[in-house]
């Protein structure tokens, strides 16, 4: 039987696409995609990441994603995976595990000495922080932008600062974010672990900053992007939960559980 990797050159050969071409659509390294021709898997780095650009090579050719994605998983994950992880001899983690066992049971009383302390500290800093932030109906809210208003009842409220943007919709793995401000787009990346990044305005210009592009971002990373001439941007993130965004200000909340998700930012 024909190999998956040598499905998805044909077909990509097919439709009369070099490897360069494909680069440019997915924004998967030319590298990665010819060891996916290949079939040296163990080249990319990670399983996940495997999985993730085998599913955008086979949408980019107009296979069916789902099968080819199957296909992998059945018959070259297990091998793959095995490649990638180093072996350590048995004798080595018995002894490793031992001693790590010695060190957790020394060190218990003191843990649970920190927690406790901690637990304390966290109980007062709650009680004083909301009792310094209870309002006071006297007197004007100090919030920027804010003011306090009076309904016909006599009810006092205070009129909070608008949001740098709102959730407008989420449609499969993309979801859409309205911005408030028309002259302003920070965008702030945090690699909290490895995650496949690209950023693309309305004209399909990519954001992330040259040399490298889109690419898999680090563990420790921040990336800051200033786009206020674009009138929109499309972030799209291999792992959610290794990337942070933050857009003019504030943290945006992924709407779905999808791997790999689309961002998109659009000014009013």
């Amino acid at each position: 039987m024909i190999g998956i990797g040598a499905r998805l050159k044909e077909a990509r050969i097919s439709k009369g696409l070099t490897l360069e071409d494909l680069q440019d659509s997915t924004k998967i390294q030319q590298r990665y995609l010819s060891a996916i021709e290949n079939e040296e898997f163990q080249v990319i780095p990670g399983a996940f990441y495997v999985r993730v650009f085998i599913k955008q090579y086979a949408e980019a050719v107009d296979l069916d994603a789902d099968e080819i994605l199957s296909l992998y998983q059945d018959e070259y994950e297990p091998a793959v995976q095995e490649k990638q992880e180093s072996v350590v001899p048995a004798t080595m983690q018995r002894s490793a595990g031992s001693k790590q066992n010695n060190q957790l049971r020394e060190a218990m009383p003191k843990i649970i000495v920190a927690l406790f302390i901690l637990m304390i500290f966290v109980i007062v800093y709650t009680l004083l922080r909301d009792k310094a932030t209870e309002p006071d109906i006297d007197q004007e809210s100090s919030e920027p932008g804010s003011s306090v208003v009076t309904d016909e009842q006599g009810s006092v409220g205070v009129d909070k600062p608008k949001q740098p943007f709102e959730h407008a919709s989420t449609v499969g793995e993309t979801s859409i974010f309205k911005l408030t401000d028309a002259d302003k787009i920070t965008l702030i990346v945090k690699a909290t672990g490895k995650s496949w990044i690209s950023v693309t305005d309305q004209d399909g210009v990519e954001r992330m900053p040259e040399p490298s592009g889109a690419r898999v971002v680090q563990e420790g990373e921040t990336i800051e992007i200033e786009a206020n001439d674009a009138e929109s941007l499309r972030i799209r993130v291999g792992n959610y939960e290794n990337a942070e965004l933050t857009v003019n200000g504030q943290r945006v909340d992924y709407p779905t559980e999808l791997i790999p998700q689309n961002i998109v930012l659009k000014k009013p």
